[in-house]
């Protein structure tokens, strides 16, 4: 995950909100916007994002009493909630969720979309960011691609990486053999024990004939195997591509025939019972802020997710913070990524029903 890049807002006299993040909700370092108008400071930690390190780090890693919010890729409520790690949300202290369109489009109770931000028809996260997965690739090297398949076919075998995840490279795997007839898979984002061993043996006998160069698990890591061009085709995240284009890379991101994987970024209230009442007020007020405006203008623009259907609209009325050419980019993004979610695909699913046995199949193929 990419490094954070901000600390501390300093704010005089006000309270300080401690948030785990994973590296993508850092508008740059910058949450003066934050403290001018509530005199709060945000103090901004590093997290993991695996579902396993998530819990750890509440329970045992002492994050329950120095965390206020965690923000992470969504859908963690069940283990959280019944471990009574997280709080559930009172919307009507969020002033933003009102106004938020893109809450009862893509995440409304009854959908599965709801799943990435509720759980027993509650509430628990605050969504910050959505996003629609593919995979990226070299068109210099590799000529158009448009089909997961490009993952395992063996005119790249040896260029390829997956990312060491089974909530995304095995389930982009489910898509692909499912879509395309190679497996009898009735939901790729929630698999039997049977249908995810068929997954796993694919992997596994991909793997020994050479297919992949390496699984990645960081970052920084995936986009250096993009810009020296040591992978042509790889499953990652949309950012990565942003960046290795940033250095100079001519990298795309698919828009495959299968479907995306889609997504949602979550921030949990930690239920510390410890935290004030005006502690919890403070952390309300930057969920609320993370909700607004500029935080999702800022961060569709260095991220390359969607935010909130007013960034675009706060990017382009606001020229003195967001020049012409960003706010139409910022734009760009965002239509782009509702375009992704009118194709559809795949929820990703961050706690299968199986997940004890995803965890040892995902073993499985590493150890192959």
């Amino acid at each position: 995950m990419a490094p954070l890049l901000g600390g501390r807002a300093l704010a005089a006299g006000g309270l300080t909100v401690t948030l785990a993040d994973i590296g993508v909700g850092d508008p740059g370092g910058d949450w003066s916007k934050f403290a001018e108008a509530t005199g709060n400071a945000v103090n901004l930690v590093a997290m993991g994002n695996a579902p396993s390190a998530v819990i750890n780090q509440l329970l045992a890693g002492g994050g329950l009493k120095t965390f206020d919010i965690v923000n992470i890729v969504g859908g963690m409520q069940k283990p959280l909630a019944e471990a009574d790690l997280i709080a559930e949300i009172d919307t009507a202290r969020l002033p933003n969720w009102e106004r938020n369109s893109y809450i009862n489009q893509y995440l409304a109770p009854g959908t599965p979309g709801f799943d990435f931000i509720g759980y027993d028809g509650k509430t628990y996260g605050v969504p910050t960011v959505l996003q629609a997965d593919s995979f990226a690739y070299l068109p210099d090297i590799t000529g158009e691609l448009d089909s997961y398949g490009a993952l395992f076919d063996p005119k790249f075998r040896g260029y390829v990486s997956l990312e060491d995840n089974y909530t995304t490279a095995g389930q982009k795997t489910a898509l692909y053999l499912k879509a395309n007839g190679l497996a009898e898979i009735e939901d790729p984002a929630d698999m039997t024990p049977g249908e995810l061993k068929t997954v796993i043996d694919f992997l596994i006998e991909k793997k020994k004939e050479g297919q992949f160069r390496v699984i990645w698990s960081s970052f920084e890591q995936a986009v250096s195997l993009l810009v020296s061009e040591e992978v042509h085709v790889m499953d990652c995240w949309e950012p990565m591509v942003f960046v290795a284009n940033a250095q100079g890379k001519n990298v795309k991101y698919a828009a495959p025939r299968e479907g995306y994987l889609l997504w949602a970024m979550a921030a949990y209230l930690v239920n510390n019972p410890d935290r004030s009442a005006e502690q919890t007020e403070a952390a309300y007020q930057l969920l609320d802020f993370m909700l607004g405006p500029w935080y999702g203008a800022t961060i569709t623009g260095l991220r390359g997710y969607m935010t909130n259907p007013m960034a675009p609209e706060y990017a382009a009325a606001h020229p003195d913070e967001f020049p012409a050419d960003a706010a139409a980019r910022i734009a760009a993004i965002d239509k782009g990524v509702q375009d992704k979610f009118a194709v559809g695909g795949t929820w990703q699913n961050r706690w299968p029903t199986e997940v004890d046995l995803y965890e040892e199949e995902w073993q499985r193929f590493k150890a192959a």
